[in-house]
């Protein structure tokens, strides 16, 4: 493996689109002969690997997407890397790869946002995303587990992921993940397979799709690359996890804060046929993604089986109060009751 530098000059999110620009440094750590190196910080560089490289061929590609953000008195706060942690190991189990030690994983993510920490801008809406990935780099062709791999850090400044509210159709053709699957894993087949049905969706005039389950389309599961939840009648609502949804950071942090602040939360399988039945009843449903880029990403429209259903999205809505009171957690205007702040 050869690598050559990449001269990268100092910007901040405001002049760059989500995930296009890098910052200067990088972390990694190779994994030969069954385990771990301690990895190093460097300059942010182009790796070449070899085209028998098994991450290219067999699917063993892992990742994750987390934030950093400088808060009000200047420390610089990563956000839940515990649960992070957690669930990059998640992955790795599920795609036969080894799994990574705290310390790597700590060590990676903290040195390239210590490196870059000039990179933050204030604006309460921009952050440093941070992806850390896992590929398979053994240079050899057929149908195996590989017994190198690459652990990879880099970031990027982030600004607002959807500038407006979506539209999005309930999918009923196209299936993201089925029970026994990979679909709970942040796995690139995962995001590979949705691409299709995701373009003729916008073909059709829409931004993103709502999965539903794919034994009979019965059931919600997520919206686009993220987790899917509903505020109906003063109710925060979203569908349980299974082994086809991802165990969202940012959707767990949502039914927490809710929880605090008095508000109603109810986790279980909710129903393309309910989902319905709340807009015939008239019933006012706020319906928005939740992740790690966009955090509240709202929806303006569902359409079901043809039927296009308005939902709301004022100023006013619960979503935007929730997501104010989990950016004042990130950015330290509000007290970090459950830990959640590593700061540096």
């Amino acid at each position: 493996m050869t690598e050559e530098t990449i001269t990268v000059s100092t910007n901040t999110a405001s002049t760059s689109s989500f995930g296009m620009l890098p910052t200067e440094h990088m972390f990694m750590a190779e994994y030969k002969n069954g385990s771990w190196s301690n990895g190093q910080l460097q300059n942010f560089q182009k790796i070449m690997l070899s085209p028998f490289a098994l991450c290219f061929h067999y699917g063993q590609t892992i990742f994750e997407g987390m934030k950093a953000f400088r808060m009000q008195d200047g420390r610089i706060n990563i956000f839940r890397p515990e649960k992070h942690f957690s669930r990059i190991n998640a992955s790795l189990h599920r795609m036969q790869m080894p799994e990574l030690n705290q310390e790597l994983f700590m060590n990676g993510i903290t040195g390239v946002v210590k490196a870059d920490r000039d990179w933050f801008e204030k604006d309460s809406e921009h952050a440093l995303y941070i992806r850390p990935l896992v590929i398979a780099s053994e240079e050899r062709l057929g149908v195996k587990v590989s017994e190198e791999y690459l652990f990879i850090v880099m970031a990027s400044p982030a600004g607002k992921y959807f500038v407006k509210p979506l539209n999005v159709k309930i999918e009923t053709t196209y299936t993201r993940a089925f029970e026994g699957g990979t679909g709970y894993a942040k796995c690139g087949g995962n995001y590979g397979a949705a691409f299709y049905p995701a373009h003729q969706a916008r073909l059709q005039g829409f931004d993103q799709v709502i999965w539903t389950d794919g034994m009979q389309h019965e059931y919600i599961e997520e919206s686009g690359a993220m987790n899917l939840m509903f505020v109906v009648d003063g109710t925060l609502m979203t569908p349980e996890l299974s082994g086809t949804i991802l165990d969202g950071i940012t959707r767990d942090s949502l039914l927490k804060v809710a929880a605090a602040r008095g508000m109603k939360t109810d986790v279980r399988k909710i129903s393309v046929t309910e989902l319905e039945q709340w807009f015939k009843e008239g019933k006012k449903v706020e319906a928005f993604g939740a992740g790690t880029a966009a955090v509240v990403a709202p929806i303006k429209s569902i359409s079901i089986g043809g039927n296009k259903y308005s939902t709301y999205a004022g100023d006013d809505a619960t979503m935007f109060k929730l997501k104010k009171e989990l950016n004042d957690i990130k950015y330290g205007l509000h007290k970090d009751e459950w830990g959640w702040n590593y700061l540096l």
